[in-house]
């Protein structure tokens, strides 16, 4: 099985796995969580998560959207005009709960960028977009900041590529225990760093200096609470994390 599983292109391991959600889903059906995104309603979420530690009832069974996504995807909706006005946007590392929907949006030119899923348009290192100045009205780049060598530099390409006045969602794992950033170039072994910053392939572990180190690059940056526009009512319906901070980063 293994020897199979390796030798299928990305590509149809990644329409697979749609198939396989749409079809597990169903056993998962039923009126205590709703999903935003996909619109489904099930009897609970899947767990998630590298530990067993807050890992139960997280992932949607049929979109695969955890709790960032979905609060992400209410905050298009009902605090932006993504889907009503015509805005151009770079996706990095794209996730699949999101890419098959912004696709659908008549009114936004639509781009996706990774160093290799085969979902994405272009392939690229986020330290060298190879896009000109001043293109994307809107930038979405979730968990990558916490794996690239030089966040700096890749912070900087994405507040170059985007134009006066656009913005961007750069979400990252934060450890509110932490009040800055935690991260060691020296520690490079994969169980060294799951240790140290939470992951094995995470280069850092980020605290609550984590918008101002996007202000270095020139955003101004809203560290924004949206979650608590929600009871706890709805807040547990739609399983979302009441810790989540977004980080709206604009080009002013």
């Amino acid at each position: 099985m293994k020897f199979l599983v390796r030798n299928i292109p990305r590509v149809y391991l990644i329409k697979f796995s749609f198939l396989f959600s749409y079809i597990f889903s169903l056993f998962y059906l039923g009126k205590k969580h709703e999903c935003p995104i996909c619109e489904g309603h099930f009897r609970k979420f899947l767990p998630y998560g590298y530990t067993s530690e807050n890992s139960d009832n997280r992932l949607c069974p049929r979109c695969l959207s955890l709790e960032r996504h979905r609060l992400i995807w209410l905050y298009l909706k009902e605090k932006t005009n993504l889907f009503s006005e015509p805005l151009k946007m770079l996706h990095i590392a794209p996730e699949q709960s999101f890419f098959k929907r912004f696709k659908k949006i008549n009114t936004l030119t639509y781009h996706t960028g990774d160093l290799e899923s085969p979902i994405a348009d272009y392939h690229f290192d986020i330290h060298h977009i190879p896009f000109e100045d001043n293109t994307y009205d809107f930038v979405m780049c979730n968990h990558v900041l916490e794996h690239v060598e030089d966040e700096f530099q890749s912070t900087s390409e994405i507040y170059r590529v985007l134009k006066p006045g656009g913005w961007a969602i750069l979400q990252v794992p934060i450890n509110s225990d932490f009040e800055e950033t935690y991260e060691d170039a020296s520690i490079t072994n994969p169980k060294d760093r799951e240790k140290h910053f939470g992951q094995y392939d995470h280069l850092r572990w980020h605290g609550k200096d984590y918008g101002k180190r996007l202000e270095k690059s020139g955003f101004k940056v809203e560290e924004l609470n949206f979650v608590n526009e929600f009871t706890d009512e709805q807040i547990e319906r739609m399983r979302l994390s009441k810790n989540e901070i977004l980080y709206i980063a604009r080009k002013i």
